[in-house]
Formats: C-alpha cells, structure tokens, sequence
C-alpha cells in the first residue's frame, strides 16, 4: 500500500454472494485488492473494509458499488497504514515481553512525532506448539515488520518457523537467549529494553539503521 491509496468500509447485506459483486465491480475498474477484512456481522448486515491500489477513478467506483442492491453505504476511512502505520510484533514470555515492550513503545513515540507511524503489538505465550503457531501467524499479518523473539529459552519448531517467516520479509530480533532461535535471527540483543528500540530503529523511514549492515550481529 503505498500513500494516496484509497480504503473503503462497505456495509452490506450479510448473503452469499456479497463479496462476489463487490470485487467484480472493483476488477471492472482495474483497481487492485491489497486487502480486505470482514471487520461487523449484526442484524443481517455486515462491513467489509477494503485496501485498493491502482484506482483511477474512485469516485465512480464508488457509485458502482453504491449502486448494488446490496451495499446499504460506503465511508472512505484512512487507510490502516496511514493510521496504524508498520508494526512491530513482541512475544515470548511476560517479563521479557514487557521489557522489550517499554524500549520499543518509547522509540515509536519518538519517530511517531515526526511524522511516522509504528504500532507495537505483544503476545505472551509460553510452550512450543504455542509460539511455534504464533510465529507463523505474523507472516498472515497486515502491516507485520518486525518479529522479536522475547524468551529464556526457544528453539526446536520455533526455530524453524522462525526461519520460514525470515524468508517472507519480516526482520527477526532475538535476545540473547538459551535455544537455537538465536542463531536464526536477523539481529540478537542481550539488553531487551534495547531489541525493543532495535526493532523500531529498523523499520522507521525516519532513522537511520540498515538491518544488511547489522545482520547477524550480536549486541
């Protein structure tokens, strides 16, 4: 999604053949589908929220679509990236969690006033199944970025779906912890308050932290 690119919440009629209508008239218009959420479901009706991209007319696609029997109305909300912006994902244990949490809130606080937009998002779990399923969920994530690993102990399966979600484009920090998910990160921090600042640093448009410069380093 890039900046200018539209966003619509539809409400609908809550029957089959809902979605069908709205993206054939969409594709009637070239328009792209970057994604798309059924975000209510009450009293037969229900609000599809939409990112588009290559839009060339939206106000005319707006009336196509308003024109369906089955659109009760249209907003055109911000888009989730203008309001939400990129986001950094922190799980592991509690403790860990928090800490890392408390460096990486404080930094996009920072780079949220001049201008950007970063959402910190925490999970804690424990067990391997338990991460091993979360880990491979941040690659489904709208907007995900960053994944810290915040543990005492991680590897075995975890490790593995950490590699997997490496291999989509998320940037991996671990701390300096027992296990074999260390040696699969991007970047691994001792400190946790500081990954928490690391991960931010590395995706914010308004610093200066090249993670090709740092992978595989050990802080």
């Amino acid at each position: 999604m890039m900046p200018g690119d539209p966003a619509l919440l539809i409400q609908t009629e809550d029957q089959p053949g809902v979605l069908f209508q709205l993206t054939k008239v969409i594709a009637s218009h070239q328009a792209n589908i970057t994604y798309i959420d059924i975000v209510e479901k009450a009293h037969e009706s229900a609000s599809v929220y939409l990112e588009l991209q290559d839009v060339a007319d939206l106000q005319s696609l707006v009336r196509e679509l308003q024109a369906l029997p089955v659109v009760r109305g249209i907003e055109q909300p911000e888009p989730f990236l203008k309001i939400y912006g990129k986001r950094v994902i922190i799980m592991g244990g509690g403790a860990q969690v928090g800490q890392v949490a408390l460096g990486a809130i404080s930094e996009a606080d920072r780079h949220n006033i001049r201008g950007e937009r970063i959402s910190v998002d925490t999970i804690p779990l424990v067990g391997e199944e338990e991460l091993t399923a979360a880990v491979r969920a941040v690659a489904r994530l709208p907007r995900a970025k960053a994944l810290v690993m915040a543990g005492a102990l991680m590897g075995g399966e975890i490790t593995k779906a950490v590699t997997e979600v490496k291999e989509k484009g998320i940037i991996i920090l671990s701390l300096n912890m027992a296990g074999s998910v260390p040696g699969a990160a991007d970047l691994v921090v001792s400190d946790p308050v500081q990954a928490g600042v690391m991960a931010v640093m590395l995706v914010a448009d308004t610093a200066k932290f090249d993670i090709s410069r740092q992978r595989y380093r050990r802080y």
